[in-house]
């Protein structure tokens, strides 16, 4: 009796309508017959389907618009590159090219001991035609002077130098340093322009980028005399010092701009 009074005490709470309207399409639940009817009836079938598809046509698109309408920039920063963009990589050229400078400078040298070697003949030959001839006696025999003359002292002197110098095999020396400096110098060139763009996305034209662009087509404009200086063009071969002096002075004039650019790469990289 006291548990239907308490009953009877509580609050009546409406019910609420077990018919719940949702905002997406409610799709019926078809019969066999149904079913069995459109299989039987592929036409109509494939009619639903593609209506189906244009239905969800527009969600697609608007979800798949922004993907083609912002594409991502292919700009070498933000590390896309890896170690490519690091501090290791960006000091590689700085060091080679330090080197290849002192090398320039060691070719240099050969080419000149080698020209030496073509020259002192020359001056050989200029100091023959000075010297007197020797003296004979009525019976045809020269006559042996007690100390040899101030010339022949000398040509003696230049004989022995042109035959240390060829010992020393500058030709084939001097050769083999300008095809090793022109290829390690010309890779290096470009890979330096390029590993600037992997660690800022762009190039900078200034004097550094422009002076290493004239070396290297010095490099190249003075490695192609060299037929020309094989077969005895006296022109060819003095144009290809002046080419060489060139490029040592614009080497000399790189040097300042490549420290302000190492210390810009130790203050803007990471390692590695």
């Amino acid at each position: 009796m006291a548990a239907t009074l308490s009953l009877l005490k509580l609050p009546i709470v409406p019910q609420k309508s077990n018919r719940i309207q949702s905002k997406l399409p409610v799709f019926s639940n078809p019969s066999r017959q149904q079913l069995s009817t459109d299989l039987d009836n592929p036409q109509k079938l494939f009619a639903e389907a593609l209506q189906h598809l244009k239905s969800i046509s527009l969600p697609l698109s608007a979800v798949a618009f922004p993907f083609f309408f912002e594409p991502k920039d292919a700009l070498a920063v933000s590390g896309e590159f890896g170690i490519l963009e690091g501090r290791s990589f960006a000091l590689i050229h700085p060091i080679v090219m330090s080197g290849l400078f002192f090398y320039t400078l060691w070719a240099g040298y050969l080419g000149w001991q080698w020209r030496r070697v073509r020259t002192i003949q020359d001056e050989i030959n200029e100091l023959k035609k000075q010297v007197k001839p020797v003296p004979v006696t009525p019976e045809g025999t020269p006559v042996e002077s007690p100390a040899p003359s101030p010339l022949e002292a000398k040509i003696l002197q230049l004989t022995e130098e042109r035959k240390e110098l060829i010992k020393g095999g500058f030709r084939d020396r001097h050769f083999n340093a300008g095809s090793i400096l022109l290829g390690f110098g010309v890779f290096e060139s470009i890979y330096g322009g390029l590993n600037t763009w992997f660690r800022t996305g762009k190039l900078f034209p200034g004097p550094h980028l422009f002076g290493g662009a004239a070396i290297t087509v010095l490099w190249a404009a003075a490695a192609a005399l060299v037929p020309a200086m094989q077969k005895g063009n006296e022109t060819a071969r003095n144009l290809h010092i002046a080419l060489n002096t060139l490029n040592v002075l614009l080497f000399v004039w790189q040097i300042p701009t490549g420290i302000d650019i190492v210390f810009k790469v130790f203050e803007f990289t990471k390692w590695p």
